[in-house]
């Protein structure tokens, strides 16, 4: 595991298999790839099996507005490991980190600053 690998995984805690997070939102580990493919999630590969970030998920739903905020950082160029790191590292003006604002219902001050790196 590289050094980076062991930063992203302290900033992000508890990672899911694609069949771990399939489960509680009723859809298949295919779907789950599917939305990975399409930018609308994203995993890296941890302990051998495609994961995602718990945190990503808000019950039986994905967290309000992830989608969009991962295509405005795709879109702004950030690899996956670079908004992973985004989205888990603290930000004292929002405050917390931008996963946890988005958890709390206050995605829009995060896309608002996801849509500013683009330029």
């Amino acid at each position: 595991m590289t050094q980076s690998d062991r930063e992203i995984d302290e900033l992000v805690g508890d990672w899911l298999t694609l069949r771990e997070a399939a489960r509680p939102l009723g859809v298949s580990p295919n779907r789950i790839k599917t939305l990975i493919r399409e930018k609308r999630l994203m995993g890296l590969v941890r302990g051998g099996e495609l994961s995602i970030p718990a945190a990503f998920l808000d019950g039986e739903d994905l967290v309000k507005g992830l989608p969009g905020t991962i295509v405005l950082l795709t879109d702004a160029g950030f690899s996956v490991e670079e908004a992973l790191r985004w989205l888990f590292t603290p930000d004292d003006t929002l405050p917390g980190t931008p996963i946890q604002a988005m958890r709390e219902n206050r995605g829009t001050e995060v896309r608002r600053r996801a849509q500013s790196l683009a330029f």
